[in-house]
């Protein structure tokens, strides 16, 4: 495809915004760490919340769902919509405790909540290999997919894709810190969202799809492919594509951006926000357009994809010249967008590149953050100047970029791979960062053996086990492989918890006054002070424990973005009575839950 003068007109103008964004964000950013990493600790509930929905809205994200459409059908959307559980829950029970321990980063958690030099082993370990093993490979996966945009709707070279792609946002990301990155992403969210809903406008008008009748054409013809929930008269469908995320995956896997009780740069955001209400307004803005608003032009445009190219050699023999390597039900979202006219290329072209430098921008501040405060000031430097750790982060932010890339060239080829291979690497860990607020008994030790088993199976069930020695009649091979996943870490980091010492009493006096979790999981603790003459639950006495209204606002959170979600689809399908239905349900339990909000104890 070719750009025309308007094309570039468009796109100098979007870059030239980003890089004043980040060249003004860098005056205040570079003055110290809680500026680069935190923006002061003033930001808005509004600008964190667009921050994180624009982060997650990255340029392999309408790719992974296509697949996913193209794979197993609508429905297998559910892998993803079952995180909002995760969400919800970080919203109304984590959000203000990550507020309270007044961190520079999630990792810090370590040595408030464990001391001694297993828990600084901890620290550190944890910084290299989520800051940049995992923040590389999901860096690695956007890429791909900015390469595979580039293959498709231009015939780019991969490695030039890379280093076009990423010189802008590692630019910005560096100069403006996450102040920069949070305008950016603010500014970057809107043109996304264009780009996606004109590109399914675009799938819907194109020829084939007219003939069979438009849009009403296309769920006529898929059938249940369409359909929201899975063949229910089927196990082997509904148990793996609806069964297993509800039951299973949303609180036992840890998973970027959707882990149990919040973390990585989710954590980042809600540390920066001005308080703890800012810090739970931000993350119910993330989760409402991130599962409700989102999917759905992109579900257009893979449906429509199934149309025009039912099949991989449908695409390739449009796509000659298409690399081999690529060619997956993954590209069929890019092979969509080939079909805009000039003019529209330009604005949707910028729409593609916000999804990924807003994505990137977000990884390259929350990786390099791990790497100067866990890593390089707690270990290497302890006294260095806050000048010198703006730099080393600034450096950092090059350095993952790079790894990233090459990530991106030579190990990855598909979305959904990365998303299984990152999905079974943290199975079965989940549930201790749920618990690890609220039951004194987890230690050090038990995030440590959950971690290497974890990351055992996942080496084991992915590269040494072959799909068809575990595949069952009701369940695929990466089902049952993510469930003995973990069923086997989730044993083994139990047998470790209750065969290893405690942390010391002093350790979690100082944790609880710090974060007031509440519950019965530390009665024994309360007690224990309350014996020595220490009053550790002073700040929460007289007050009834908060949990069941929080579950309850987590209900009917749930209740309020899936019935968004349903209904917004409804309406996109030409169900008026059904979207109405959902809708109503929507607005019920939003009300409710803002009664119930009104009413949680927040600090201001």
């Amino acid at each position: 495809m070719k750009l025309v003068t308007i094309d570039f007109i468009i796109l100098a103008v979007f870059f030239s915004i980003i890089i004043m964004i980040g060249y003004v964000a860098s005056r205040k950013a570079g003055k110290n760490t809680s500026e680069f990493f935190l923006g002061g600790r003033g930001m808005p509930w509004w600008l964190l919340g667009i921050s994180m929905v624009a982060c997650t809205f990255s340029a392999d994200t309408p790719n992974l769902v296509t697949g996913f459409v193209r794979e197993d059908g609508v429905a297998k959307n559910w892998a993803w919509w079952a995180f909002l559980i995760t969400g919800m829950v970080t919203v109304f029970i984590y959000a203000r405790l990550w507020r309270r321990s007044n961190l520079m980063t999630d990792l810090g958690f370590y040595e408030i909540r464990y001391k001694g030099k297993i828990a600084s082993f901890l620290r550190g370990f944890r910084a290299i290999y989520l800051g940049i093993f995992f923040n590389t490979l999901i860096m690695g996966t956007v890429t791909l997919a900015a390469i595979k945009i580039g293959d498709v709707m231009f015939g780019i070279k991969p490695w030039i894709t890379v280093v076009s792609a990423s010189t802008i946002v590692v630019l910005y990301a560096g100069l403006g810190g996450l102040r920069g990155v949070v305008w950016a992403d603010f500014f970057q969210y809107g043109i996304a969202m264009f780009g996606a809903v004109l590109a399914a406008v675009v799938a819907v008008r194109q020829p084939e799809v007219q003939e069979i009748g438009g849009f009403q054409g296309i769920l006529d013809q898929l059938g249940s492919k369409a359909s929201f929930l899975p063949d229910m008269s089927d196990p082997s469908v509904y148990i793996a594509l609806l069964i297993i995320p509800i039951a299973v995956q949303w609180w036992a896997v840890w998973y970027p951006g959707a882990e149990p009780g919040g973390g990585g740069y989710i954590a980042q955001r809600m540390l920066s926000a001005k308080d703890e209400k800012n810090a739970i307004g931000a993350t119910l803005l993330f989760n409402f357009a991130h599962y409700a608003l989102r999917p759905w032009p992109w579900i257009i445009v893979a449906l429509a994809s199934l149309i025009i190219y039912p099949d991989l050699d449908s695409i390739r023999a449009e796509f000659p010249n298409l690399t081999e390597t690529y060619l997956k039900d993954d590209i069929a979202y890019p092979v969509m967008l080939s079909k805009l006219s000039a003019g529209w290329l330009g604005l949707v072209v910028a729409s593609i590149i916000a999804a990924y430098m807003s994505t990137i921008g977000t990884h390259l501040n929350w990786g390099s953050s791990y790497i100067v405060n866990d890593f390089y000031k707690r270990f290497v430097r302890p006294d260095a100047p806050e000048k010198e750790l703006v730099r080393v982060g600034r450096i950092t932010t090059v350095a993952l970029m790079v790894i990233a890339g090459t990530f991106a060239l030579t190990l990855l080829n598909n979305a959904t791979q990365a998303f299984d291979i990152l999905l079974l690497s943290g199975a079965g860990s989940g549930a201790i960062y749920l618990l690890r607020w609220f039951w004194w008994r987890i230690n050090a030790w038990t995030e440590i053996v959950a971690m290497i088993f974890s990351t055992a199976f996942a080496v084991v069930l992915v590269f040494v086990v072959p799909d068809e020695a575990v595949t069952t009649t009701n369940l695929d091979a990466f089902t049952v492989k993510l469930l003995i996943a973990v069923s086997g870490t989730t044993i083994v980091w139990l047998i470790t918890t209750f065969v290893t010492k405690p942390e010391t009493m002093e350790t979690l006096y100082n944790f609880y006054q710090k974060t007031h979790p509440g519950g019965p999981g530390w009665k024994k603790v309360i007690e224990q002070a309350a014996s020595e003459g220490r009053n550790i639950n002073e700040a929460e006495e007289g007050q009834a424990w908060e949990m069941p209204k929080q579950l309850l606002m987590v209900f009917f959170g749930l209740i309020a973005i899936y019935g968004a979600l349903f209904s917004i689809g409804s309406f996109v399908y030409g169900n008026q009575i059904t979207g109405i239905i959902t809708g109503v349900i929507a607005a019920g339990g939003t009300f409710i839950l803002f009664r119930l909000l009104d009413k949680l104890r927040v600090d201001n």
